[in-house]
């Protein structure tokens, strides 16, 4: 039963996840302002997963693993609640607040659950056991994509001389305020949801992880110092600082690129945005069964370079094969958190649970690099220049995957 509800969380993380994606299109239009303003979604966002990570680590390694459960979804109700005031007071600063709030819920989330399954069972399968509940995120993003493009996305899209004319009559702003409040039953829906997952969690007992409990049994919980002794964990925090970036800016955008290089409507380039993260779905079930077969870094770095390619198409080709070689991504980028995630906390012992929330601080990644593509689109007034920041992170990558993976000197270390 633990392990069920842990694995739902990592669906329902998913949907607010890439909520954002339709919310950075659409305050554009509901609150007209540019891509670059709109960039700053993410960056509310993934700062709240930066600052809250360490607390969050420090009070589970006081509390356990179910106090950041139990925390993380009240965090993530309030703040999903709190689009309703945002709404009502036609504030952008209020709605960057209110994402800060959920972000931080969900960094509670993500530094308790990911080591969680990765120590809940054998640790020469970790990797497989991570990636298969990682794969229902995903599940919970094509929700969100979904969630937006139905019920967030109005379709109209009005044209400057349109524009023009509300004005003139006085009637524009009523149009913002209506396109603005279309955002609060969704997010009051999925807040709810968010507070009854936590009294299910509640009312469920939870194992010891017998790795940790060991440790802290003998006095060991760990030091913060100790982990910058593993040259194979800093390189994974280097490494998901480059793939959380890469994959938000990467989502973040692909609407805005469907409608400028294929002209498309807001409603099918959401529907595209769904495509893609249906291949992210289908990619994380795959890699769990290929890892059966393949070592898991191996397949990550080739992953890797595959995506160094279509990304390479995609700003050199910026059109349907770009769109194309774009969504394709999310099929390989699939494997890369999780299996970043287990090979940097391969080793660590009692400093697991700090280990795990600086990986989460890492997400922060995509409160960087979505505004700098969001600055270089707005500059060269390109956007598919600005793809080339998720080229260069998938090289970090594959440099991680191929030669800074595997630990080093563990017994020396843990002597």
């Amino acid at each position: 039963m633990p392990f069920i509800l842990v694995t739902v969380l990592f669906f329902l993380w998913g949907i607010p996840n890439n909520l954002n994606d339709v919310l950075i299109r659409h305050f554009m239009k509901s609150f007209a302002i540019s891509r670059f303003q709109a960039g700053l979604v993410q960056s509310a966002f993934y700062m709240g997963y930066f600052l809250l990570a360490m607390p969050a680590a420090f009070l589970m390694r006081r509390a356990g693993y179910k106090s950041g459960f139990v925390t993380g979804l009240i965090l993530f109700g309030a703040g999903a609640f709190l689009f309703w005031p945002a709404a009502l007071a036609g504030s952008y600063s209020y709605f960057l607040f209110a994402l800060f709030v959920i972000a931080s819920g969900l960094s509670f989330l993500e530094t308790a659950s990911n080591p969680f399954i990765a120590q809940l069972g054998d640790a020469d399968s970790s990797e497989r056991r991570l990636n298969f509940a990682q794969a229902f995120n995903p599940l919970g993003a094509i929700t969100g994509a979904l969630i937006g493009t139905v019920f967030i996305f109005s379709g109209v899209e009005l044209t400057p001389q349109e524009i023009a004319a509300q004005q003139a009559r006085h009637t524009y702003e009523a149009y913002l305020r209506t396109e603005t409040l279309r955002v609060v039953k969704p997010y009051l829906v999925i807040g709810a949801i968010a507070l009854l997952w936590a009294v299910l969690i509640v009312r469920t007992k939870f194992p010891a992880i017998h790795s940790e409990h060991e440790n802290e049994s003998s006095g060991d919980r760990g030091r913060l110092r100790d982990l910058f002794r593993h040259r194979h964990f800093l390189f994974a925090v280097v490494a998901q600082f480059f793939y959380v970036g890469a994959q938000v800016g990467t989502w973040s955008y692909f609407i805005s690129y469907v409608q400028e290089y294929a002209h498309q409507s807001e409603k099918v380039a959401g529907y595209f945005l769904t495509g893609t993260l249906a291949a992210f779905g289908v990619g994380r079930f795959a890699s769990a069964w290929l890892m059966r077969f393949i070592n898991p870094g191996k397949l990550m770095g080739s992953y890797s370079v595959v995506n160094m390619i279509l990304v390479a198409l995609a700003v050199l080709m910026p059109g349907w094969l770009g769109l194309w070689c774009v969504l394709l991504t999310s099929f390989f980028m699939s494997l890369m958190f999780p299996t970043i995630f287990a090979l940097g906390l391969k080793g660590l012992g009692p400093n697991t649970k700090l280990g795990g929330s600086l990986l989460v601080m890492a997400i922060v990644g995509g409160a960087v690099l979505t505004p700098l593509m969001g600055f270089i689109s707005a500059t060269t007034h390109s956007l598919a220049l600005a793809y080339s920041v998720p080229l260069l992170a998938y090289l970090i990558i594959a440099l991680y995957s191929f030669w800074g993976s595997q630990p080093r000197n563990a017994g020396a270390i843990a002597g």
